[in-house]
């Protein structure tokens, strides 16, 4: 099978660092594969908080990546670099991109490409790669949340949240969660929760604590930083250990570090972007084993929060920003 590939796509440009407003659609060359790329014609792209970062000037693209946003799609490939080996020209994939998701056409290394599960349309399938790479690397390969375990997800109606809670669930943790409002909390509920904190009128230090009979959480998920960093020390059990992806509150804190020696706690955190493609391999060769035949069978699914054409990506990161949003947002091309 062959397919046209045009010399030209149209993709988002950062004009410079700023709001929203600076994401405007341009005219870019069509991307050539590397010996290892494949080149996907993209249908749909996740929407994510590095996005808003990158956009802001305060995460810049790895050596290599493209300039333009976007580090998840979905679509068909359209072309193979020289050594691709398992994939073929029309199959349609998902896939964890460095950059370039923004755009009609976009590279990713082979290993780091996923078919689409059964089932799911494109917009859902470009929901997955970032949160369910994040979350499987973080939670259980860095973390070793195990049956039986509490875990507390921040966030919990974030697009990593929303996976979280249910994967959590789904391997047998005790799912906590904290949101910002009742409806949130509501959400995060049927998604698996146990118990569902709003943080706007609630401790969840107090909350977690009293609802374990003191034990604790043997797990935090933490994208949000600031004060958070010293009442999860608080709220975390002897041997717990604390995953930091974000500083949504800001990087700076203080805390009381003897709790980190009284509780034998580890405080570890992680980026993805930056990762080898090697490593983003087995993460990917453990979630198309453990976590694909749960998404084919409807056991877990992205939760989706709304849809925006390319040419309106400023939209979608304004909504990303108004933290309204529950679940993905994904830019439709």
């Amino acid at each position: 099978m062959t397919q046209t590939i045009p010399q030209m796509m149209t993709g988002i440009s950062i004009l410079q660092p700023g709001s929203a407003d600076v994401l405007v659609p341009q005219t870019f060359p069509v991307p050539a594969p590397g010996n290892t790329d494949v080149l996907i014609r993209v249908s749909s792209a996740g929407v994510n908080r590095p996005d808003v970062l990158q956009r802001q000037g305060l995460y810049p693209p790895p050596p290599g990546a493209s300039d333009i946003p976007g580090l998840e799609v979905c679509g068909t490939i359209a072309a193979l670099g020289r050594d691709v080996t398992g994939w073929a020209i029309g199959d349609r994939v998902i896939a964890l991109v460095t950059g370039g998701g923004y755009a009609e056409y976009c590279l990713a290394d082979q290993l780091c490409v996923l078919p689409v599960p059964r089932g799911l349309s494109d917009e859902e399938a470009a929901a997955l790669p970032e949160t369910y790479f994040t979350v499987w690397s973080t939670v259980f390969q860095r973390a070793g949340l195990k049956p039986g375990e509490t875990i507390l997800v921040h966030g919990g109606t974030s697009g990593i949240g929303t996976t979280a809670l249910q994967l959590a669930r789904q391997f047998g943790a005790k799912v906590f969660a904290s949101a910002g409002s009742d409806e949130k909390c509501a959400v995060c509920l049927e998604l698996g929760a146990s118990i569902a904190i709003n943080y706007n009128s609630q401790d969840f230090v107090e909350v977690t604590q009293q609802a374990t009979d003191g034990h604790g959480m043997d797990v935090i998920l933490d994208m949000v930083g600031g004060d958070y960093i010293s009442r999860n020390y608080e709220a975390a059990a002897l041997e717990g250990r604390i995953i930091q992806i974000a500083f949504l509150n800001g990087a700076i804190s203080e805390a009381d570090f003897s709790r980190l020696m009284l509780k034998r706690l580890v405080h570890t955190g992680a980026t993805l972007r930056a990762r080898s493609a090697a490593f983003k391999g087995t993460v990917a060769t453990e979630l198309k084993a453990h976590v694909w035949p749960l998404l084919e069978d409807g056991s877990v699914k992205p939760v989706m929060d709304s849809s925006f054409p390319l040419e309106e990506a400023a939209k979608a990161h304004a909504h990303m920003e108004s933290s309204t949003h529950i679940g993905k947002i994904v830019i439709t091309v």
